[in-house]
């Protein structure tokens, strides 16, 4: 019997290899501040990580990493989404934590895709413009992604708050329609949507690249 793959069902498991935490894009060195979130004390416990993983999604890099991804799946330039997203890092250790990966996504996608994606580019820039020939709904995108993000952060906050893994799976969990209704929405958006205003995490992520002791490149 021949078997024939379904093109929709093939691109789907592409984008799950490249947002999975087994693709080698070095995303378990970066917490995105939390490392200096809970070394000062400001997180404790499943509700304190929970409340500060919420802001980053909804009104941090979470949102405008969304957005960029979008914008770059609709055929937006990379060279001025790239710079947007330069603009959007509020300290030399997060624009490193997203161009760093960014360029390793980029490396092992040409490699087993046998293409030339540029590669200097932001991950969600990366991510957006290699999905852009997936037959994956631009919303759908989006949201898989930012799943990949937090539950990266999710796995971060497991070791070094620490939590238990029930109690942070069900963190993740409970963030399920956020993810949707900020990957919809983000492919609704465009650049003039772009804001960021999560303070407290972004000044975590400043005083990091100061820290005396880090676990995390971020």
């Amino acid at each position: 019997m021949t078997m024939t793959a379904d093109a929709s069902a093939r691109d789907l498991l592409a984008l799950a290899q490249w947002l999975s935490p087994a693709f080698p894009v070095g995303g378990f060195a970066f917490s995105h501040g939390l490392d200096h979130a809970v070394a000062a004390g400001d997180l404790r416990d499943a509700a304190g990580f929970g409340g500060w993983l919420d802001a980053v999604l909804r009104f941090g890099a979470g949102r405008s990493d969304a957005i960029l991804l979008t914008q770059a799946m609709a055929g937006g330039d990379p060279e001025v989404l790239n710079d947007l997203a330069a603009a959007l890092c509020p300290c030399r250790e997060r624009w490193h934590e997203t161009l760093t990966q960014g360029r390793a996504f980029v490396r092992t996608t040409n490699a087993i895709c046998s293409t030339a994606l540029a590669a200097d580019c932001a991950l969600p820039v990366a991510v957006g413009a290699r999905a852009r020939g997936l037959s994956v709904p631009a919303a759908t995108v989006a949201a898989l992604y930012l799943q990949a993000f937090a539950g990266n952060l999710t796995s971060i906050a497991t070791r070094i708050v620490p939590l238990g893994q029930t109690e942070a799976q069900a963190v993740l969990a409970g963030l399920a329609d956020t993810l949707a209704t900020l990957g919809a929405a983000a492919a609704r958006s465009g650049l003039d949507d772009l804001a960021s205003g999560v303070p407290g995490a972004d000044l975590a992520a400043m005083l990091h690249e100061t820290q005396e002791v880090r676990l995390f490149q971020s």
